[in-house]
């Protein structure tokens, strides 16, 4: 992403050890005693990424599975079928239903699709979920799997399942509920992990506020994630695309960021890092003000919102 990586902490100040009766008596050892420095912290260790590449194997196989349900030559006649030649049944509709190569709007509207009258009428609500799971075409699975790789690993990585399959979820809820708000979404079905994907880019802008100072390159690294954004709402000024759901999608996942991606500040040394016998001076604080201010007014915000 050319983001500045967060800076190590660089090694703690010299320490004044606390004086023991030994130590008066034999000074030369007391002297050598004092000069010592307690080792830095240990580097964090990275997170080895299982959830993110099983929502890749849970998002490739639901498609599949809608190719199987949607049985082109059988409901739409195999002339009228992409590829039939090759993939059969699981041949793509004609570009003038399905551009995106993929199956009909039937099949996307029966398998979960976010469709505005079923969920505000029918009540429907399990429709916020499951849309995330279903793609347009394979040309849309494509782009958001490379997107979900790209994006989801580097932060279960760094931040490991625990904190990033809530904030994938938190995003595609978010995004679900503002697409099935918008006026629009009446007579179009809404599918895809888009609102989820655009929740891990506004989780990453929100780590690189709240964690400021762990940062070196700090302009570099936010107007590169600012231009990333950007380019990545632009996309969803396209025809067919549900730029509600990216919107609602980033929100989330940028207010989420704060609340789970907190790190400690730069500095902050925990003491079990400490040899016994040291005392710290001007200790740094584990976290900043601005830190928890973010983090209640998101958590808030998510609560109510």
């Amino acid at each position: 992403m050319g983001m500045g990586r967060p800076s190590r902490p660089s090694p703690s100040p010299p320490v004044e050890p606390t004086p023991s009766d030994d130590d008066i008596e034999k000074g030369s050892k007391r002297a050598r005693h004092k000069s010592k420095v307690p080792p830095p912290p240990p580097p964090s260790k990275l997170w080895k990424p299982w959830l993110m590449p099983l929502a890749f194997v849970a998002n490739t196989s639901v498609f599949i599975y809608t190719m199987y349900v949607n049985d082109c030559p059988h409901t739409s006649g195999t002339s009228k079928c992409i590829l039939y030649e090759y993939l059969g049944r699981y041949s793509f509709q004609s570009f003038k239903e399905n551009p995106l190569l993929g199956p009909s709007y039937i099949t996307l509207q029966t398998l979960g699709g976010l469709d505005w009258t079923q969920v505000v009428e029918g009540k429907e609500y399990w429709r916020l979920f499951s849309c995330m799971w279903l793609h347009a075409g394979l040309i849309h699975l494509l782009i958001n799997m490379l997107s979900l790789l790209g994006l989801g690993i580097r932060l279960e990585r760094e931040f490991g399942f625990v904190r990033i399959g809530p904030l994938y979820m938190i995003s595609g809820f978010g995004g679900s509920l503002t697409s099935v708000l918008s006026l629009a979404r009446k007579r179009i079905v809404s599918v895809g992990a888009s609102g989820a994907l655009f929740g891990l880019l506004g989780s990453m802008l929100s780590e690189l506020i709240t964690n400021w100072s762990n940062y070196t390159n700090k302009c570099s690294a936010l107007s590169t994630m600012l231009l990333i954004i950007c380019l990545n709402l632009a996309i969803g000024f396209l025809p067919r695309v549900d730029n509600s759901a990216h919107i609602g999608g980033f929100v989330s996942g940028l207010l989420a960021g704060f609340v789970l991606l907190m790190r400690p500040q730069y500095g902050y040394i925990s003491s079990k890092h400490v040899p016994e016998g040291y005392q710290i001076k001007n200790k740094v604080a584990k976290h900043q003000v601005h830190q928890y201010v973010l983090f209640g007014i998101s958590l808030v915000l998510l609560i109510t919102g």
